[in-house]
């Protein structure tokens, strides 16, 4: 139960320190926001948990093709951001990573790679 308590703590410390240190700069905070920080986190908290390398693997290797559907909502955001606001583009930029998720998973399928 400390171990977890120290999990929670110090992840919570790093996202509030991330998102204070990035109020002060559009360049900075998108540099931070592209850092894999959470998954920075976890592969470390994994690590200190005592799971097994392919555990770890895995997870690092996942992520990355969970990653690739995220990128074209982050080309198109700031068009439909200044086209239609801040809730429509919010929506559009789910259904355009949900598509783009399952256009990859059906591509990747291909290569064996199996995300759902």
């Amino acid at each position: 139960m400390p171990m977890l308590i120290i999990k929670y703590l110090v992840s919570a410390a790093v996202i509030v320190a991330v998102s204070e240190v990035a109020k002060h700069s559009d360049r900075l905070r998108a540099l931070i926001a592209s850092l894999p920080v959470v998954t920075l986190m976890v592969l470390f908290w994994l690590y200190l948990d005592g799971q097994p390398f392919y555990k770890l693997a895995n997870h690092a290797w996942y992520t990355f093709w969970y990653v690739l559907p995220t990128l074209p909502m982050f080309a198109l955001f700031p068009v439909m951001l200044e086209r239609w606001g801040f809730a429509v583009t919010m929506l559009l930029s789910v259904g355009v990573t949900i598509i783009c998720f399952f256009l990859v998973a059906i591509v990747v399928r291909r290569w064996g790679v199996e995300l759902f």
